[in-house]
């Protein structure tokens, strides 16, 4: 298949805002990455206060991403039941955990915390990967590109307003707030959820002979059975477990790139929030145009060349400020506008490709690809910073990312086009 049937086949710009089934689920998404945002952060927070320790706050990132490991059950569940329901009862539920943090009133109870945030990650992958199903069954492909870049943004104006949001909640009126607001923004996901009419496509009961652990690992067979599917996955995950160096960069980085201290930190994120709002905008009209994998493509040298800039910026020592403000400015820009096109490439491809029975195990396999190894480069560069030069951490983030893209631009060459969607993945070995 050419490179041309590689893109969307539609003669204009198919929208799925149209749909008014959509229109209420992008309302709910917003709902609850605006609350979602703005706790995360309280947390730690919060939890800093109650204990004064740098440690037990750090953790409550620990037990956040923890649940990724699970991941897969949690797409084996939304493939096995209506994923409308499960996304009501998921939400409604986790409204009722987070509630559970008015409970806190003292360092005694602090380890509620821990509990809830673990819980409150676990649904994030449960609704993850419910919704992909939910999505898939509600838009045809034409604006799966649409769709995926719409929520994109979304994660993205949420990232830029909500840790603000949270942040002066917390100070002006307390944690029980920002708690309030999170519940609430679950709330509303659920009862618009209730309201939403779509013909959810029919789970498949287990097939003779298939064991649990054949159905747990089908989501990561059917991401490596396409070739090109094969492709944009290992190369995502590669360069994005990369990018965890990078995040373990992020405080030297701002101290000797923008010479200022850790509030510089806040700025910065609303540059990278504001060019992936861009980038999640345009993303399907690229995607249109030169299909996923050239997106993939293109966002992974976004991603490299963001980071590779950071390197003259903290080793030239800008003298003026505005030129720091300048450098700065591109490397999150450029990092911010690259991130979104991988992601709306590699997951419009996933869900384009895979069958609609494996939509919750593709999305949680992908996820748990993705975010397992960046949690432990996280892990490494924290360990590293101290017996290693920050910069060559970054250096080493520039060349793998940009060693991703390369694989990428080799497969554009060697690979077949994007093939038709697949009914069937391979056995387990």
């Amino acid at each position: 298949m050419t490179a041309a049937a590689e893109t969307m086949p539609a003669a204009r710009a198919a929208s799925p805002m149209r749909r008014p089934e959509y229109r209420r689920l992008m309302v709910g998404w917003f709902a609850t990455n605006l609350g979602d945002s703005a706790l995360y952060l309280v947390l730690a927070i919060w939890m800093r206060e109650l204990t004064g320790s740098d440690t037990a706050a750090a953790l409550v990132f620990l037990f956040l991403g923890l649940p990724a490991l699970f991941a897969p059950f949690a797409g084996q569940l939304a493939d096995r039941m209506s994923r409308r329901r499960l996304l009501v009862g998921t939400n409604l539920g986790t409204a009722a955990v987070v509630l559970v943090l008015l409970l806190v009133d003292g360092p005694e109870r602090a380890w509620l915390i821990y509990a809830v945030t673990f819980l409150y990650g676990l649904a994030a992958y449960l609704t993850a990967a419910a919704q992909s199903g939910l999505l898939r069954d509600l838009v045809p492909d034409e604006e799966l590109g649409s769709a995926n870049g719409i929520f994109t943004s979304i994660d993205s104006v949420c990232r830029i307003v909500s840790p603000a949001l949270g942040a002066g909640l917390f100070v002006l009126a307390g944690p029980w707030a920002v708690v309030a607001v999170a519940a609430a923004g679950f709330l509303v996901m659920g009862v618009l959820l209730l309201t939403l009419r779509v013909e959810e496509s029919a789970p498949e009961p287990r097939l003779e002979g298939e064991t649990a652990w054949h159905e747990i690992t089908a989501g990561f067979r059917a991401l490596l059975a396409d070739p090109v599917l094969r492709l944009l996955t290992i190369a995502t995950a590669v360069a994005f477990g990369i990018t965890g160096l990078l995040n373990a960069t992020i405080f030297p980085l701002i101290e000797d790139g923008l010479r200022a201290g850790p509030a510089a930190l806040g700025p910065a994120q609303t540059i990278q929030g504001v060019g992936a709002l861009v980038g999640g905008l345009c993303a399907a009209a690229v995607l249109r145009r030169i299909g996923e994998r050239r997106l993939v493509f293109w966002g992974l040298v976004l991603l490299g060349l963001g980071i590779a800039a950071s390197l003259p910026l903290v080793t030239l020592g800008l003298p003026e400020p505005w030129m720091r403000w300048a450098g700065i400015g591109v490397v999150q820009t450029l990092i911010g506008f690259g991130v979104p096109w991988v992601i709306v490439g590699v997951v419009t491809l996933r869900m384009r490709l895979t069958p609609a029975r494996l939509q919750g195990r593709t999305s949680a396999a992908l996820t748990m690809a993705i975010s397992v190894p960046q949690m432990l480069l996280l892990a490494l560069g924290a360990a590293l910073l101290g017996a290693v030069d920050y910069r060559w951490l970054l250096a080493v983030s520039a060349v793998g990312v940009l060693g991703a893209a390369a694989s990428v631009a080799v497969g554009l060459r060697r690979a077949p086009g994007a093939s038709a969607p697949a009914a069937a993945i391979p056995p387990a070995g």
